[in-house]
């Protein structure tokens, strides 16, 4: 089988979900499927970021000459992909189009894209920029999911939200998990764990959140708790980004929280080893990558009841409404004087994130290749000469 992967998220010097899935799924990809040819096509704008590939994989790489060679392939790099005979065209990145007498298989993380555009829109600022990026994204994102012959997604509550937005019928929604990436896991070592509290000045236990997830309802709980408990503990935030919501920094000036912006990865996997609770209550999520985290590294989490997060969390986690302050510290206040609480939550976790692997993704997603195939006669492939470019 000859795969064919879009990979430009690992070539544009990006952060963030999607360029995380596309690091993760590809890296394991080429690890699982030796014995299948796969081609991944990324472009020159930033330094590619696999290296020490298996000699099944091909790199293409496409020149890069500015913000109009993006959306240029975004539409025709299905003439490149066509050169190399392909069986799977697989996009990573939410949306593309297909060469003919491929496949075409786009993973789309959730529904977000295809919403109304006025919702869309309302959801971010609205700047000129901002409208016509959310403009492009949904109309590209609109039209490649109607012509795939199959849609991968991350979790069962996308697929019925994707099926909800689009029309598209069931047969061609297939939800394959996310799992935790592979540059985060528990830290057993106490002297790795000191000299992070020492370099992170971390004087004090804590609650972990994420900066961009909704973080004024756990402000609101915190002023709920016992004084005992704000006395001993602090919220320590951390961001992909520093453009973060006023109560953020309203919490920092009031000398209840701290924020740590793109800390480095072995910090993280240390802040939630460390971490007496990590909290998520998110608006939305289509998976939600921190969850598998926090759980790998032990963390009781309390999450909120939107999109995935029960379906990802089970029950290894306490669930809340994402709006519910009140609830929060309920939990907040049992975790945090309830050592018995904390380590079933804990035991749970460890349980829970093993049903989670990119190793079983890759191979559902093999999976799933082979099932489109198998409604095509086979027949022969002209051979295609190595290259490293166009």
């Amino acid at each position: 089988m000859r795969i064919g992967l879009d990979v430009r998220y690992l070539s544009h010097g990006l952060v963030g979900g999607v360029r995380n899935y596309v690091a993760q799924f590809t890296e394991t990809l080429v690890r699982v499927a030796v014995e299948h040819d796969i081609v991944l096509y990324a472009d020159t704008k930033a330094p590619f970021e696999l290296h020490h590939l298996p000699n099944n994989v091909t790199v293409r790489l496409l020149p890069w000459h500015g913000p109009q060679s993006s959306i240029y392939y975004d539409l025709f790099l299905k003439k490149y992909m066509q050169q190399d005979n392909l069986d799977i065209a697989h996009f990573t990145g939410n949306y593309g189009f297909g060469p003919k007498g491929s496949y075409c298989v786009i993973t789309l993380q959730d529904e977000i894209n295809l919403l109304p555009l006025k919702e869309i829109i309302a959801g971010h600022k609205k700047t000129p920029r901002v409208i016509a990026m959310m403009t492009y994204l949904h109309l590209m994102t609109r039209a490649a999911v109607q012509q795939a012959d199959l849609i991968i997604t991350v979790s069962e509550y996308s697929r019925q939200q994707i099926m909800r937005y689009s029309g598209i019928s069931p047969q061609r929604i297939a939800a394959v998990h996310h799992a935790c990436p592979h540059d985060i896991q528990r830290i057993e070592d106490p002297a790795l764990l000191h000299d992070v509290r020492q370099r992170l000045n971390l004087n004090k236990p804590f609650i972990l959140a994420e900066a961009l997830k909704n973080p004024g309802v756990l402000v609101r709980a915190w002023r709920r708790l016992p004084q005992p408990i704000r006395d001993q503990y602090e919220i320590i935030f951390f961001s992909r980004s520093p453009d973060v919501l006023p109560i953020v920094h309203e919490a920092i000036r009031a000398g209840i929280a701290r924020m740590f912006v793109r800390p480095q990865r072995s910090d993280l996997s240390a802040l939630y080893t460390m971490a007496a609770v990590f909290v998520f209550p998110s608006w939305i999520e289509g998976f939600g990558i921190p969850l598998v985290e926090a759980m790998t590294c032990g963390t009781p989490i309390i999450a909120s009841n939107r999109g995935s997060i029960p379906e990802v969390v089970d029950q290894a986690g306490y669930i809340i409404d994402a709006e519910d302050d009140q609830a929060l510290a309920h939990y907040l206040v049992e975790l945090l004087t309830n050592p018995d609480a904390a380590e079933t939550l804990r035991q749970r976790g460890f349980a829970r994130v093993k049903q989670f692997s990119w190793t079983k993704n890759a191979q559902r997603v093999i999976e799933l290749y082979h099932s489109l195939l198998a409604t095509r006669p086979s027949q022969p492939r002209a051979h295609v000469p190595k290259e490293g470019s166009f």
